[in-house]
């Protein structure tokens, strides 16, 4: 999975945090288990290829001619241009296209597209209407009416249990979830799920280019999964944690009333590619999206360097080219009014003093290296400008093992489950939110009659069907609930604007700051963790204001729906 934040069960943790623990500046990114979509006798009629060599190529500002005449000299044709991010996708040129074309000092970066061929960028401007009730519906409706509320250890650390019932959202509030999709039809998200402006860019590869199994057979005929699907669900359980409803069926989320719009990028293997991620951002500019959620990192570079001696000169471009692109989309879409948040990374990493990356580049898998690193090599999009990235803590609040951290790096922190973090059930430790029922029977977490296997899925068959919920841990699971947050305090301070209500990403973030529960470095600020009888050390830098721990403070859902304006 090349999720910077895979949920992590609680069941697989130790193998995961030892192997995190063996190797110092080793960001191994926990993972959850095996949840290949089910096989289907649906036939792929989309190759599994990227279409004759295609590469995003970006220019300088000011030098989309001299950079479209570069790439005719290298032998490429443009086939499609985007003057808002400031690139061309091309194809041909050959092997050599990249050095060439990136020899220019127009071109600042070039990427090849990972995607298929027929994948496309739908930009829809949002329609009116859209059947939702107005902001408030649920008002005077807590969480503790949900059946499983008393298994919500995070809701009730931020207040979220009491801030249901006075700030639940506004459905004129879009949170954009970009991510592996959404269960769409899942009973405790359907109500607050928008079909109609949810997107998918991404055509599912059922091998990667050498032959070797990536996501499986394709569900759909075309490869391209509908709207309201999950076949990984991951984006699933952000999704929930963010806004499932108080409708009396299993969990709420942090702004229980706010509508859900799945813009998928991720592949069901986990992989994010550039391309989709560049349209993902782009669209919810376009359609008035308020806040969005992005727990992954961008593929195959998980420190993009400029210049790393390790990489060849077609490396470095490539990383570059995601550096800027995403800069751009990011910039793009804070532009429009989107506040952005990300998961920080689960590779229990000082970001701030990075030394090794052995991930990289992790596609197709098999050609990772080790590489010297330093802090001038970025993790995106934590790391890039204009983002809110979100560290973890477990149920005692010490920032979980498994979390990144880093005094520039952490803005903020949040529940994302620690299952070394107290005493019980190891899965109680972790975060319990929506899950797929297809994806938890491929996965063999419930069995033929829909019993689950194992403590870390629980069923409630509250009103008639079953609903399913899965205890994950990760940066994954902590950056959710910052959305969740920031949505309630659009609600209450948006103006009207695209989309419903419009807020100042600045404003937005400043709010979340403002509301945060401060938490000061430990003491001593070399915090060691016991890990399954080894030790490994985190040291906190900062004060209590601001620390490489918890940013400025863990968020507090109670405080952001009652402070004043």
């Amino acid at each position: 999975m090349r999720r910077v934040a895979s949920g992590l069960t609680a069941l697989a943790v130790a193998a995961a945090l030892t192997a995190c623990s063996a190797a110092a500046g080793d960001r191994t990114t926990p993972e959850q288990p095996a949840q290949d979509g089910p096989t289907s006798s649906a036939q792929p009629t989309t190759t599994s290829r990227t279409g004759q060599n295609q590469n995003l190529v970006f220019y300088a500002d000011g030098k989309q001619s001299q950079a479209l005449a570069a790439v005719k000299r290298a032998g490429g044709t443009v086939v499609e241009e985007d003057g808002k991010l400031g690139y061309v996708l091309t194809q041909g040129g050959g092997d050599g296209f990249a050095e060439g074309v990136g020899a220019d000092p127009a071109v600042v970066g070039v990427s090849p597209d990972r995607r298929v061929i027929g994948s496309t960028s739908s930009r829809a401007a949002r329609p009116a209407g859209g059947g939702f009730p107005d902001a408030g519906s649920m008002a005077g409706k807590g969480l503790a009416q949900e059946p499983l509320a008393h298994l919500q250890w995070d809701m009730k650390m931020i207040g979220a249990d009491r801030a249901n019932a006075k700030a639940p959202g506004s459905k004129k509030v879009l949170v954009g979830v970009i991510d592996t999709g959404i269960d769409g039809k899942h009973p405790d998200i359907a109500p607050n799920f928008d079909r109609e402006l949810s997107r998918n860019f991404v055509i599912d590869k059922p091998k990667d280019e050498r032959g070797e199994t990536l996501d499986g057979p394709c569900e759909a005929p075309s490869c391209k999964d509908p709207v309201d699907e999950d076949d990984d669900g991951h984006g699933t359980h952000v999704a929930s944690t963010i806004a499932s409803p108080i409708n009396g069926i299993g969990i709420a989320g942090v702004a229980p009333d706010v509508r859900l719009v799945s813009i998928r990028a991720g592949q069901d293997s986990g992989f994010f590619f550039l391309k989709p991620s560049l349209d993902a951002l782009t669209y919810a500019a376009d359609i008035g999206v308020d806040v969005v959620n992005m727990s992954y990192y961008v593929d195959p570079w998980l420190f993009n360097c400029a210049a790393n001696k390790a990489d060849t000169k077609k490396e470095q471009l490539e990383q570059r080219a995601v550096v800027v692109g995403m800069q751009r989309a990011l910039d793009y879409a804070r532009g429009k009014g989107v506040t952005l948040v990300s998961a920080l990374g689960n590779g229990s990493t000082d970001l701030g003093h990075p030394t090794a990356d052995r991930q990289s580049p992790g596609y197709p898998r098999g050609d990772e290296k080790t590489r010297k690193i330093d802090n001038s090599c970025v993790n995106v999009p934590a790391e890039s400008k204009g983002v809110i990235s979100i560290s973890a803590v477990g149920p005692s609040g010490r920032k979980a093992v498994y979390s990144d951290y880093g005094l520039e790096q952490t803005d903020l922190a949040a529940p994302g489950g620690d299952a070394l973090d107290g005493k019980g059930a190891a899965a109680t430790r972790s975060i319990l939110a929506a899950a797929p029922e297809h994806v938890l029977k491929a996965g063999g977490r419930i069995d033929a009659a829909g019993k689950p296997k194992g403590a870390d899925v629980v069923r409630d068959c509250h009103k008639g069907a079953c609903s399913y919920y899965q205890y994950l841990d990760g940066t994954s699971m902590a950056a959710p609930h910052a959305t969740g947050v920031a949505a309630i305090l659009i609600s209450r301070f948006g103006k009207p604007g695209p989309g419903g209500l419009a807020m100042d990403p600045a404003t937005v973030e400043d709010l979340l700051y403002r509301t945060a529960t401060p938490v000061a470095c430990p003491t001593p600020r070399a915090y060691v963790y016991k890990v399954y009888g080894e030790n490994e050390t985190h040291q906190c830098e900062g004060d209590q204001a601001k620390n490489g721990f918890f940013g400025h403070g863990v968020v507090n859902a109670w405080k952001a729906a009652t402070i004043e304006p």
